[in-house]
């Protein structure tokens, strides 16, 4: 993932070299304006609307739904993984056809482009119960493709509290854009291995009719994308695999945050002026990693090609933990998001700054040279002025996520009726089974 700012002079060399002997004009005051401008602005919405997602992700969504926590081990880790992947990238593309490889990279993004795509404009939310009955049970829904759900309650869990008693809710958008008699008929997709007593899930997937719809839209994106790599279709899979890293990565302390931050930081620096692998696998990458925004947009319109370019890893890093940040203002119970809003601006300032200085100095700049020190100074500084430097670094965030819920592992013979059956399985779920320790706060 690259992770720098490109220049918009050399950028422009670079990028755009001669045209039939012709150096390309230098782009215009009012375009690199634009260009960085809304680069900057594209930065910031995957950056807002993850970090409120990441709290519904972590407090919303049931055991199988749970999201991917980085710890300590992993942030120390990931620079040296990272380091290796961009090297073996630049390898690559020296050493075999530059054409061929983008072409796999293309077919490869373009599959994760249209799920990250599909999954982010129908994002759906867990509904509270209304049901004042199930207050002293667990409801799982299963569904079908020929049936309606069918409700099996296991005694003894806060089905209200848990948010798992009700199917899912479409987000705000899809619910104003499909009508509302629309044929929203349920699916699942599963896949087991084994049978009898040791059958064990693989996939278990559920799904709707407007999920279908939104893959066939997100598909003509990809399709777009494949054909022409039009920027327009570059960022919407760029913000779209943004938004998703800040919502799905949840950075488990404060402390492993830091960690992160300061391996990627060395990373950075390292890598964008230490060396031109970054800058060069940045420039003949031909996929959605980076965010691009043509800066002679208002000479030549949508056509545009010379771009001002952000990597993704500029707006995922710093993401995550700033929506680390938001779940621990949310933890205070002070009504109050501080510590959020301090590291959004701080982001604002470094991102700013980051632009401000390659502008002065005419050279592609390590974003995150500036982004981490803002990002974790100035909360720091906020927390020391408060006196809550101690909560922030005991702060868990991994701790409000709920423990596991009971699963289906196997499918027994359906007969007789439907209490028997919640009875048998109860039973099933009731065997020697270690269990993850509850926290009381959680229920």
């Amino acid at each position: 993932m690259d992770s720098a700012l490109s220049d918009p002079h050399n950028g422009s060399a670079e990028a755009g070299g001669t045209a039939n002997g012709t150096t390309r004009p230098p782009s215009t005051p009012e375009g690199i304006a634009l260009a960085y401008g809304s680069l900057l602005l594209m930065a910031l919405l995957p950056i807002f609307f993850g970090a409120l997602r990441s709290v519904r992700c972590a407090r919303g969504k049931n055991a199988s739904d749970m999201p991917e926590t980085i710890t300590s081990r992993d942030a120390a880790r990931f620079p040296i993984i990272a380091s290796c992947t961009l090297l073996g990238l630049y390898l690559f593309f020296k050493i075999f056809s530059q054409e061929y490889i983008n072409l796999l990279l293309s077919m490869y993004f373009f599959v994760l482009g249209i799920l990250a795509l599909s999954h982010t404009i129908s994002h759906q939310n867990w509904s509270p119960c209304q049901n004042p009955s199930c207050q002293g049970s667990l409801s799982l829904f299963l569904s079908s493709v020929s049936s309606h759900p069918i409700q099996l309650t296991f005694r003894g869990k806060r089905a209200c509290e848990a948010k798992i008693c009700h199917p899912r809710k479409k987000s705000p958008f899809m619910n104003k854009f499909f009508p509302a008699n629309f044929p929203n008929r349920q699916y699942q997709l599963l896949f087991t291995q084994g049978s009898g007593e040791n059958k064990e899930e693989i996939i278990n997937y559920e799904f709707d009719a407007k999920d279908l719809v939104c893959l066939g839209l997100s598909s003509i994106v990809g399709v777009w994308y494949l054909l022409r790599k039009h920027w327009i279709a570059n960022n919407l899979f760029g913000l779209a695999f943004s938004l998703n890293g800040v919502e799905l990565l949840h950075l488990n302390n404060v402390s492993t945050g830091c960690i992160l931050l300061g391996g990627l930081f060395i990373y950075d620096v390292f890598w964008v002026f230490g060396t031109n692998v970054m800058v060069t696998v940045a420039k003949s990458f031909e996929a959605p990693i980076k965010l691009v925004f043509p800066q002679d947009l208002l000479e030549k319109g949508l056509e545009a090609d010379n771009f001002a370019m952000l990597g993704l890893g500029d707006i995922v890093i710093p993401g995550i933990f700033i929506a680390l940040l938001l779940r621990f203002d949310i933890s205070l119970k002070k009504n109050t998001h501080t510590y959020f809003y301090t590291s959004f601006a701080a982001y604002i300032f470094g991102l700013g700054l980051t632009i401000f200085i390659m502008h002065i100095f005419k050279h592609a700049q390590p974003a995150l040279l500036y982004l981490v020190p803002a990002c974790i100074g100035f909360p720091v500084l906020v927390a020391l002025a408060k006196g809550e430097v101690t909560e922030m670094f005991s702060y868990e965030s991994s701790a409000e996520i709920l423990p596991h819920t009971p699963r289906l592992t196997h499918f027994p013979t359906v007969s007789g009726s439907p209490a028997s059956l919640a009875d048998s399985m109860q039973q099933k779920l009731a065997g020697p089974r270690r269990r993850r320790p509850q926290n009381p706060s959680a229920m």
